[in-house]
């Protein structure tokens, strides 16, 4: 007997018992000593290439999540009974993989059943070919799922890189359509896991090996949903397909994914915004000028600087390439950025410091000083840079006109990584066109008219024209013109209409740092595998939310302190303040009915409206249908609530504490008695009232008629 010391390590784990699985297969005796195992064997055993990949498979069937695979067999027979479908994408052998899953389905598995719904996208081969010929590769999965998908269906995605743009354009469109979309897919983060519903991931370096794991995941699959269908046939009930239809629906929208961090890098010119504040109470007395006193002084990054600082606010690990002098405003600026956690590449340059001075009063700048002397070519980049750039996720490109974003080498690597990572170029009108083949190009309105000076329209549509213009002469794949208060707009192609993004009203004091914030929203978004559309629409959101003194942060207005501050003006001029509450869910006749009369009763309506946990509580497993935020923005926009607050305990008892309406209103369906609301409206001066309300109407009642639609519907198995 030969007895050999061996060490196995599989390319994600050395984890003993993956070890010993891999002896039981290769018929080694095994026996640990220390953190190795001695191998016996009655010969020479070498550990070839054949031996690590079986290593590599073993660890992955051993780490393979059994019990979500399980649990996903059993909700397809769920779905199929409710009268859903199957749809499955993947590319290369994972098409293959695609295939062999749905002629289980269609066909058997291991026990003669009805031919279940399942449709493989790629199989359809005129189709393919004629998506891909008149509207791109890209899209031949996603046109099918909005040809063949309806909402709650279910989308299997088989991807071993999640990065495919095809595949992630059909998970986007399934979500719209409202069809449940699951994802087999290799090592996470990638795109694809932050947009599917649920995941199932196989860790591994290895491609071959985490397929050969789908295919099991694809046999444990059927195994439940073969398991699940007998125990239907021996009599499942009406009512439980119901829940089942239900628990399906109300779960899919509310799955969401935190966004996992990005290795981001930045290449932009640094600068330093120092900010001095002060009070005004009088006029100087040698000319007619305000005197600022009381002066306070603040310094903060700009420029590339703040962009990367915001970044690491939001949790990603940011590389930033910049140019900094040797003057002592660049040593302010190092020691900011290294406070904020940024990782930085200095290539250098001899171009003193460019500094923006604010002097600012009352919440507003009163006057802005720049020192910015003229700009000279950076150092030469790095191999850090260049590795930097190549091994990032997303890249912005944060230019400010100093230099860095025209140096040739620079642009020479960004160059190389065009179409394989998403790129964010914020324009200067005294930096460098951006480079061909850009992701997303951003520049502010004021920017896009000089460099598109033909286009002189005003407004939106100028805007809009503007954008067309420049993405076809920067030959970027889209270009958005941000426009303030006014949102942005975004253009894609030569033919579609251009995608116009409204901001939401806020009360902003400075709106410094808003457009960095946009372009690295984009970017961040963009890099976790999000459409352009829905990067700038985020992005809206994000840069509206920031503002504010300092240029550090710019508050939205608060909902609870917006209805208060409704209440108040109401209040105040002697009007009646009325409110209501309730969960919302499905909103319907009835309730437009009730909240119509209810603001019949007074100057104003404010709603409280039960958040997602109250409404759980209340109403009890797969409620509510929609999410709070929601239900939020579709009240708001009825002309009869004049603000919405959103509360999760059981009673809006703290809100009303705070409130003190005149008149608290619920429907007819309630009995004044019953309401706890009651004592805490009387004590505070005000009376409840019932108003009437439509008889049947109710998002129960129409949740159970559609889940028994449904079940009607449902074929026998």
């Amino acid at each position: 007997m030969t007895v050999r010391i061996l060490t196995f390590r599989s390319a994600r784990s050395d984890n003993k018992e993956i070890l010993q699985w891999a002896a039981v297969i290769w018929g080694l005796s095994m026996r640990e000593e220390g953190d190795r195992l001695a191998a016996t064997t009655p010969e020479e055993f070498e550990i070839g290439p054949a031996a690590r990949h079986i290593t590599g498979l073993t660890a992955g069937l051993v780490a393979l999540d059994h019990s979500r695979l399980f649990r996903w067999g059993r909700q397809l027979s769920d779905i199929f009974s409710a009268g859903g479908r199957l749809l499955v994408a993947g590319n290369g052998g994972s098409a293959a993989q695609a295939q062999h899953l749905t002629a289980e389905m269609v066909g058997r598995f291991e026990q003669d059943r009805k031919p279940l719904p399942a449709l493989a996208l790629h199989t359809d081969t005129s189709a393919v070919t004629a998506i891909g010929n008149d509207f791109g590769f890209d899209e031949i999965f996603a046109r099918q799922v909005r040809a063949h998908g309806r909402p709650n269906d279910v989308l299997i995605i088989f991807s071993t890189s999640g990065r495919s743009s095809n595949v992630l354009r059909a998970a986007h469109s399934a979500k719209e359509a409202g069809i449940i979309t699951w994802a087999l897919t290799g090592p996470v983060p990638n795109p694809l896991w932050k947009i599917c519903d649920d995941y199932i991931a196989v860790e591994s370096d290895s491609v071959a090996n985490v397929q050969e794991c789908h295919m099991v995941a694809i046999h444990l699959i059927c195994t439940a949903l073969d398991a699940a269908l007998t125990g239907e046939k021996k009599g499942k009930s009406a009512q439980a397909c119901r829940d089942s239809f239900v628990t399906a629906i109300s779960a899919q929208p509310s799955l969401k994914r935190t966004q996992s961090p990005l290795n981001l890098v930045v290449i932009g010119d640094v600068l330093l915004d120092k900010d001095i504040s002060g009070a005004v109470e009088r006029v100087s007395p040698e000319a007619p000028v305000q005197v600022v006193d009381s002066l306070q002084s603040t310094v903060r990054c700009g420029g590339a600087g703040l962009t990367a600082c915001l970044a690491t606010e939001r949790g990603h690990s940011v590389t930033l390439i910049t140019a900094l002098s040797s003057d002592e405003n660049a040593t302010v600026a190092r020691n900011l950025l290294a406070a904020a956690g940024v990782t930085t590449i200095d290539l250098g340059t001899t171009s003193a410091t460019a500094v923006k001075t604010r002097i600012r009063a009352g919440g507003q700048t009163l006057l802005m000083l720049d020192y910015a002397t003229p700009a000279r070519p950076p150092e030469a980049l790095t191999i850090s840079g260049r590795n930097a750039i190549t091994g990032a996720d997303t890249i912005v490109i944060s230019d400010y006109g100093r230099g860095l974003a025209a140096a040739k080498d620079v642009r020479g690597v960004l160059t190389e990584v065009i179409g394989k990572i998403p790129i964010v170029w914020d324009p200067h009108p005294a930096g460098p066109a951006p480079i061909s083949g850009i992701t997303l190009v951003s520049p502010n309105s004021n920017e896009a008219r000089r460099f598109a000076p033909g286009q002189d329209q005003a407004g939106l549509n100028g805007d809009a024209d503007r954008a067309r213009a420049l993405r076809k002469a920067w030959n970027a794949c889209n270009v958005v013109v941000t426009r303030g208060s006014g949102g942005a707009v975004l253009v894609s192609d030569d033919d579609s209409p251009p995608l116009v993004v409204p901001a939401v009203e806020v009360t902003a004091e400075d709106t410094c740092g808003a457009g960095d914030l946009f372009a690295l929203t984009a970017a961040a978004l963009l890099g976790s595998g999000a459409l352009p559309s829905q990067a700038v629409t985020a992005a809206v959101s994000a840069a509206t939310a920031f503002v504010g003194s300092s240029g550090r942060c710019m508050k939205l207005r608060d909902p609870r302190e917006n209805a208060l501050a409704v209440a108040s003006r109401v209040r105040s001029t002697g009007g009646t303040i009325v409110a209501t509450g309730g969960c919302f869910d499905l909103l319907h006749r009835g309730h437009i009915s009730m909240l119509e009369n209810a603001r019949r009763l007074g100057d104003c309506l404010i709603v409280c409206l039960n958040g997602d946990a109250s409404v759980t509580r209340l109403k009890g497993r797969g409620r509510p249908l929609a999410t709070a935020d929601d239900r939020e923005t579709v009240l708001r926009a009825l002309a009869c609530v004049d603000a919405v607050i959103v509360f999760n305990e059981d009673t809006p008892a703290e809100i009303l504490a705070d409130l003190h309406p005149d008149i608290w209103v619920k429907g007819n369906d309630y009995s004044i008695s019953d309401l706890p609301e009651r004592p805490i409206v009387e004590n505070g001066g005000g009376r409840v009232v019932l108003v009437p309300y439509l008889d049947g109407r109710s998002s129960t009642s129409l949740i159970e008629r559609m889940a028994g639609q449904y079940s009607t519907m449902a074929r026998p198995m």
